[in-house]
């Protein structure tokens, strides 16, 4: 399980100080010249996982903790190719721009273009966020950890690729306009990097499009790792560099199954109303409790606090005790003569 180490080793890290040496310990196992890049990678790595949990909130499978992270990667499945994805992509972004802000040595803004003509009106000119370093220091930590020569190495290391290329597709051109009263006869132009969340939307897309591998089962049963590796390629066929791609089936994400890390819908809290919720939020009671032989149970908790607040001289504060009933909606077990809501009472501060 050695693919599992990048994964595991990120989810038992802090970011700060008192753990920079575990992370240093590890990254001693690749070129000393990238031990500088280690907090970079440290810091992408959780802003992925991070990213990963605001995008599958509402669903069934809401991204793996530091607990069943593990356990969720031994299988390949369309969710682990969504994870190796967001993952690359998160150290990609976070090298990209620590390197075009100066933050690592040796590593500037990407000028390798200015002063060419790039289109009709434009020059390329300013400062360009640095993919190509970002690239390439992104696949040396994240894709070393894949040592496997099976089907799932060649699936993952085509996952990790297919998340910097989605940092790649990305990018916005931002462009500043020059001439006689800014009237724009001429552009100076670079390449930026988009937020962090539209690579998630995209990935989020390329997920729901994930393709499944048709492999040559016999050759992947057969015991040879360099054989099976070669039947996943096969089967690779015109599926571009872009698209997720996954090798089994998800398990019930419903059910709670500790022996794979699920935790199942079971307590999950849900939307039923609100101003602003798209239609994937308005459905979530759905998917989460009914679809799931789940039943919605509401559950109101009372929160007391301070309020109407009157300073009396010298030197007094009188407050009254005010009230707010904040109401969620949580997956329920069906049981006869249950009630739909549960009550609870909490005192704020003073």
């Amino acid at each position: 399980m050695a693919h599992l180490s990048f994964w595991i080793l990120f989810f038992h890290l802090k970011l700060d100080v008192s753990h920079a040496w575990v992370a240093s310990n590890f990254l001693m196992t690749g070129p000393k010249a990238y031990l500088t890049y280690a907090k970079s990678v440290q810091v992408g790595t959780q802003n992925g996982i991070e990213e990963c949990k605001h995008q599958f909130a509402w669903d069934r499978w809401n991204c793996p903790d530091r607990e069943t992270h593990p356990k969720g990667l031994r299988r390949a499945t369309r969710e682990t190719s969504f994870v190796h994805a967001i993952s690359a992509a998160g150290v990609m972004y976070t090298l990209t721009r620590n390197c075009s802000l100066g933050d690592l040595e040796n590593c500037g803004c990407d000028v390798s273009n200015n002063g060419k003509t790039g289109g009709r009106g434009w020059l390329w000119g300013g400062c360009s966020d640095n993919l190509d370093f970002g690239e390439k220091i992104s696949k040396q930590y994240v894709d070393a950890q894949e040592t496997g020569q099976d089907s799932r190495a060649a699936v993952n290391l085509h996952n990790n690729a297919a998340g910097r290329q989605a940092v790649k597709a990305t990018t916005k051109r931002i462009c500043r306009c020059h001439g006689m009263s800014e009237s724009c006869s001429l552009q100076t132009c670079w390449t930026q990097l988009s937020d962090f969340r539209e690579i998630g939307n995209y990935l989020k897309i390329k997920y729901s499009q994930a393709q499944k591998l048709d492999t040559d089962k016999r050759r992947v049963r057969a015991g040879n790792s360099a054989d099976s590796r070669g039947a996943i390629v096969d089967a690779f066929g015109g599926v571009a560099q872009t698209e997720l791609i996954y090798l089994e089936d998800s398990p019930d994400y419903c059910r709670r199954n500790a022996s794979v890390g699920l935790h199942g819908t079971e307590g999950r809290e849900c939307l039923q109303h609100g101003a602003g919720l798209t239609q994937w939020e308005r459905r979530s009671c759905r998917r989460l409790c009914h679809e799931c032989g789940l039943r919605v149970e509401e559950r109101r908790t009372e929160v007391v606090s301070s309020c109407n607040c009157k300073f009396h001289w010298c030197c007094r504060v009188n407050c009254e005790d005010c009230s707010q009933v904040i109401a969620k909606h949580v997956c329920a077990k069906r049981e006869a003569g249950d009630g739909h809501a549960v009550w609870r009472r909490y005192r704020g501060p003073k």
